[in-house]
């Protein structure tokens, strides 16, 4: 079995795929987003889809389902009005309002583990439909 680290509100345990998958993105730029899951019965939280450096946000938003939860982490570049490139990382809490009301519990008890595991998120943004973490709030949060 791979290394967990446990997650102590919930007893679920991040996997050492997802903080090695978290630096990978934050330092060698190789994925530009990340989506995690929670298996429910075996209490890992896992990569479930990771996004290569071509990707972009859209194809992040089109990673997360309809009806489930899930975690994200995007790394966004942009650049400052005085023309300076900068990437900011966002942790997006992901709960739509079709998904299970066990689930949504689930997440939102367990985000503040994985939070505290991904060393190095910039913002956080909670959203239950698209138009909450659009390309539009991400650009206001980064600048």
């Amino acid at each position: 079995m791979a290394m967990a680290f446990k997650m102590a509100t919930t007893g679920m345990w991040v996997t050492e795929e997802c903080k090695n998958s978290f630096m990978e993105m934050k330092w060698k730029k190789v994925h530009r987003y990340i989506v995690f899951k929670i298996d429910e019965k075996s209490r890992l939280v896992t990569v479930d889809k990771v996004g290569g450096p071509g990707e972009g946000y859209d194809d992040l938003a089109a990673s997360l389902p309809d009806n489930d939860c899930r975690y994200a982490v995007f790394d966004f570049d942009f650049v400052t009005v005085d023309n300076c490139r900068k990437s900011k990382i966002f942790f997006i809490a992901w709960a739509p309002t079709a998904s299970r009301i066990r689930a949504k519990m689930l997440y939102a008890t367990s985000k503040d583990g994985l939070r505290r595991a991904l060393d190095g998120v910039h913002y956080e943004v909670q959203a239950t439909d698209p138009t909450e973490m659009g390309i539009e709030v991400i650009r206001d949060r980064a600048k």
